[in-house]
């Protein structure tokens, strides 16, 4: 029997006449996420205004329609407003977003909808989670019941975090365990950033392991992306030459944007999916003790390469799905040679006797399609048994989502959205150096 959570098909509820989407309140927590968010709504309000999406001009506006319901209300002069608090202990950071925002002309952040403090919290967790959390509670909380009260129907919470600072994991920890108990009925993403390897602040090993181990506790579903692998991106995908947190984070938008922007339904169906945070949950985490998500997007690349680019399915659709058993997390320098192991095919090449080792197997994925065809794109390589957990089988375990209507300027993109073991590896170092740490005395 297949465990679901509870939060399956969650407010299916009555269907508004127009199928409007459920709504989704994100809380921007500390410097990290703050920027992060500003560049979300960015990427989202600019593809949903992209003017036709290689569509039906009916479809774009149903498409519209949907997006913002999602993500924004509206102001009486007509300017959207992000459904969204922003949150950190120092207000520069809030204030360069807001105004950001604002002279952008396109959308922007109600006008009471941050809170911020003159006193950060110096990358301490404890003090995020044990002073800034109880003594700002009321005033945090406050901020967030009156962005759900402007909701019609609410989906849940997206919760954008980093793990290595003080405020953004401490606070951020708090704050989830606040929602977990005044909106038990609630869904919780959090993405949370994975810091750097080679280290950016001397404490993220500790903060990184009570961020994760609090969140396990409050958050339906922690969507996952690390440093190191945006940065990558950056550099070979992007050509990037100075990689800024700036580029990074318009990365990380659009790997966003290509999951969480409307989809259909279903096979056949015309109207947009209402509750994407249910659907994802209930795609994604079939058991509540699994619940750490990875993101891949296909293609990603600059504009200037775009333009003299093109793309089938069955080439994208291939290059994912190696890029999902190999772990890879781009396309670029993809390892061809790892092969699932029950699938009986022979190796490429010269094969160690350890290549099996690095097969990533998974619990459950998703496949996103977005673009020219989409309908007929042929999935059926992901419904391989041997990708997959013996506890599950591949009828459960995947699912794909698809769109006639282009996602930014891409003619055909694909996004996986995957819960694999992929994460065990980055989990078990970063365990390892605190408790090297920890051993050494060093706190």
């Amino acid at each position: 029997m297949v465990l679901r959570l509870p939060i399956a098909h969650f407010f299916e509820g009555v269907c508004f006449g127009l199928f409007l989407s459920m709504s989704i309140v994100t809380v921007q927590l500390g410097q990290c996420g703050n920027q992060i968010g500003f560049e979300v709504f960015d990427a989202l309000f600019n593809d949903s205004h992209c003017p036709r999406g290689l569509c039906s001009k009916k479809e774009n506006e149903a498409y519209q329609a949907s997006c913002k319901e999602r993500f924004f209300s509206e102001e009486e002069n007509g300017v959207p407003l992000a459904r969204a608090v922003l949150v950190d202990m120092e207000p520069k950071v809030i204030n360069q977003t807001l105004s950001k925002a604002a002279r952008s002309g396109r959308w922007k952040y109600g006008q009471h909808s941050c809170f911020c403090q003159k006193q950060g919290s110096g990358n301490n967790w404890a003090y995020g989670y044990s002073v800034h959390g109880p003594r700002h509670e009321e005033s945090i909380m406050n901020l967030i019941r009156k962005e759900v009260e402007k909701c019609d129907s609410l989906s849940g919470f997206f919760i954008i975090m980093s793990m290595a600072g003080g405020t953004g994991s401490g606070l951020g920890a708090f704050v989830t365990q606040n929602l977990q108990d005044q909106y038990s009925s609630a869904l919780k993403m959090n993405q949370i950033i994975w810091p750097y390897g080679t280290g950016e602040v001397i404490v993220q090993n500790y903060n990184s392991i009570l961020t994760l181990s609090h969140l396990y506790r409050s958050s339906d579903a922690l969507l996952v992306h690390e440093n190191d692998a945006v940065h990558k991106i950056c550099a070979k995908l992007m050509n990037i030459k100075q990689i800024s947190f700036c580029d990074i984070n318009q990365v990380l938008a659009h790997q966003l944007g290509s999951v969480f922007q409307p989809t259909y339904s279903g096979e056949g169906s015309f109207h947009y999916r209402r509750n994407p945070l249910g659907d994802l949950m209930e795609n994604l985490v079939p058991h509540p003790e699994f619940k750490m998500l990875g993101v891949r997007n296909i293609p990603q690349m600059s504009e200037n390469s775009l333009a003299y680019s093109t793309f089938t399915w069955a080439g994208l659709l291939k290059h994912l799905r190696q890029m999902l058993i190999s772990n890879a997390k781009m396309e670029e320098g993809i390892d061809w040679q790892v092969r699932p192991p029950l699938s009986g095919l022979p190796p490429l090449g010269k094969m160690s006797v350890n290549r099996e080792i690095h097969f990533n197997t998974s619990i459950a994925n998703l496949v996103i399609l977005r673009g020219k065809d989409a309908h007929s794109a042929d999935v059926g390589a992901f419904k391989d048994p041997a990708l997959y957990t013996s506890w599950l089988e591949p009828v459960h375990a995947f699912n794909v989502w698809k769109t006639q209507r282009a996602f930014r300027k891409y003619e055909r993109s694909a996004a996986l959205v995957s819960n694999s073991q992929s994460l065990v590896k980055p989990l078990d170092r970063i365990v390892g150096k605190a408790w090297n740490m920890f051993a050494s005395r060093t706190f």
